[in-house]
Order: C-alpha cells, then sequence, then structure tokens
C-alpha cells in the first residue's frame, strides 16, 4: 500500500494497514509521498496481490492516473491488481467523471471516501474479522 506522491498524510495508510491485517492481509506500507518509481521497483521486487493507493490531498485522480498508466504499460505489472480510494479530486461530486477515467485507464476498483468497507474487503478478497472477544475484568474497590 501506499500513497499518490503529492500526499504527505499518513493517518490513511496507518487505518488501511491496521483494517487490512485485521482481516487477514499481509501489508507493506511504502508511506507518504512515495515517488511513482519506488512503487513499481518495490512492486516488482515484492509481486503483491495487490496495490491499494490511498490518498486524501485531493490530488489521487491526477496522481493515480500517472501512476496507472506506467503500472498498466509495464509488461510485469500490467496484470496486477490496483485499487486507489481517498479524496480523488478537490472539487467532490462534481468531479463525477474521475471514477469511470481511473477504471478506464487501468485500475480494477476506485473507492470515493465514503465507501463500503465490506466492499473494499471484498475486492482484495479479505473477510470481514472475527468477532473480538472482551477479556472479562472483575474491578474491586479498597
Amino acid at each position: 500500500m501506499t500513497s499518490v506522491s503529492s500526499d504527505s498524510h499518513m493517518w490513511n495508510l496507518v487505518f488501511l494497514q491496521l483494517l487490512l491485517e485485521e482481516n487477514g492481509g499481509r501489508v507493506i506500507n511504502l508511506g507518504a509521498c512515495t515517488p511513482d518509481e519506488l512503487v513499481m521497483s518495490e512492486c516488482l521486487r515484492i509481486r503483491p496481490d495487490a496495490l491499494v493507493i490511498s490518498t486524501v490531498n485531493g490530488h489521487g485522480h491526477i496522481d493515480g492516473l500517472r501512476l496507472i498508466r506506467k503500472i498498466r504499460g509495464h509488461a510485469v505489472l500490467a496484470s496486477m491488481k490496483v485499487v486507489i480510494g481517498g479524496k480523488l479530486g478537490v472539487h467532490g461530486s462534481r468531479q463525477a467523471g474521475s471514477r469511470a477515467e481511473l477504471v478506464a485507464n487501468g485500475f480494477d476498483a476506485v473507492f470515493e471516501a465514503d465507501a463500503d468497507l465490506d466492499r473494499f474487503l471484498d475486492c482484495l478478497g479479505l473477510g470481514t474479522p472475527a468477532p473480538r472477544r472482551v477479556a472479562s475484568t472483575e474491578i474491586r474497590s479498597t
């Protein structure tokens, strides 16, 4: 997982990493402001089942298009599953065509900021987590 090269936000990546790990995923988090070349070289080195790109700075559409074109243009990475999500544009719902453009250029799925997390996990082949068990504790006052 990574952000786009212009996005310095890290909390979204931490949240997604925890979500994916709690649902059985193994995650390598490349962090924020990851240059396209580093994303490409790490995908070639690791050969992940999927690449998750998360962005909150509003430039995901522009940076995502550039990155997916590089990925789809590379013979080894062309068939890798790649999804993007978060705040993809600075104009909110007025940028309705960006999702279709991202898919048309090669993303397997696009998730807006308010996406259904179950749909996201299903897309990656991960299940919902087992219910958490809360340990029972007894508090005694003295």
